[in-house]
């Protein structure tokens, strides 16, 4: 028996139930019901479909997680695919997928994420009363999708805050600024491929010709369009954040190696100056203080006097 979970008018139906029951229910207009399906076996979304009378396009898509957050319009019903993210404990954006029918009386969701609990939803249908209908239900179900986005969004720009603090830490965490930046960018790009096609969902349901949405029902919905538009931008404005901390970070990397590099340069000219006087001193030839401790005396105090005269000059300069 194939897992699922059956609301009629926000309450949830205990009764066990055969799969025959479930068609017969959902194919009754006076209940507006919702069934949840968890992993469902592409069987009874078989039989769920020529109960409803489902588009068998919009089946075949169901079965399918690949694809993109859409809005399909059939003669009797509605299908919709939406997306929900998480950050798991490695603070990887998970993205799993719901496909959603909605016909006048009846909504089926369908999803391998068995982590996703309608009862919150269905409490908050059950809250509004039988007349709001599956209308209000899709909304309550969008609005919770939308949520987890935003959720994720606000998570994101913590992870955004936290790495400008790392550019600039000492010691420098480069290393480790590099690894989260491409993450961070990674669940960005994630995030906005699910979240930015969710307006053309919402348009799609708030147009006057599909019929779903009565005055009531439309700033619920135009509330939910909001929050759309508004991880939309707050993605994009992250997006390039996270391209701002990654140049940054290239900048602090050349400007560390050129210090690196004067240090060493400045260093390498402070040994070669007395290398290159003991190099001298050290021919078979005569020179000035040839065999006399003078001479010995001016190779010291040319090596030492060099060596400070060069050390003040860099330090002064800054390479040092």
């Amino acid at each position: 028996m194939a897992e699922f979970t059956l609301f009629q008018n926000g309450e949830r139906v205990t009764e066990p139930l055969t799969e025959g029951d479930l068609g017969a229910r959902l194919a009754d207009p006076g209940m507006a019901d919702w069934l949840d399906l968890p992993a469902p076996d592409p069987a009874l979304i078989d039989r769920i479909g020529e109960a409803l009378g489902l588009h068998e396009l919009a089946v075949e898509d169901a079965g399918d997680e690949r694809q993109r957050p859409k809005l399909d319009r059939y003669d009797s019903h509605l299908f919709l695919t939406v997306h929900r993210v998480v950050l798991d404990e490695q603070d990887d954006l998970l993205v799993s997928e719901l496909a959603v029918f909605v016909t006048p009386h009846a909504l089926v969701t369908v999803h391998k994420d068995t982590n996703l609990h309608p009862t919150d939803v269905a409490r908050r249908w059950a809250a509004a009363g039988r007349e709001r209908g599956i209308a209000y239900l899709l909304y309550a179900l969008l609005d919770a999708v939308v949520d987890s986005h935003f959720d994720a969004a606000q998570a994101l720009e913590d992870e955004v805050e936290e790495l400008e603090d790392l550019l600039f830490a000492e010691p420098a965490q480069l290393h480790t600024v590099q690894r989260r930046s491409l993450r961070l960018r990674k669940n960005l790009l994630r995030l906005s491929r699910v979240a930015a096609p969710m307006r053309e969902v919402l348009l799609g349901l708030m147009h006057r010709d599909i019929g779903l949405i009565d005055e009531r029902l439309m700033p619920y919905y135009q509330d939910v369009y909001d929050h759309v538009l508004r991880v939309t931008e707050w993605v994009e404005g992250m997006r390039e954040l996270a391209s701002g901390v990654r140049e940054t970070q290239l900048a602090l990397q050349g400007n560390r190696l050129n210090v690196v590099m004067k240090k060493v340069t400045s260093w390498a000219a402070i040994i070669a100056v007395p290398t290159a006087i003991t190099s001298y001193f050290g021919q078979n030839l005569p020179y000035p203080g040839y065999g006399d401790h003078a001479g010995l005396i001016g190779s010291y105090v040319a090596i030492l006097g060099s060596s400070v005269v060069l050390y003040l000059l860099f330090r002064r300069r800054g390479w040092l």
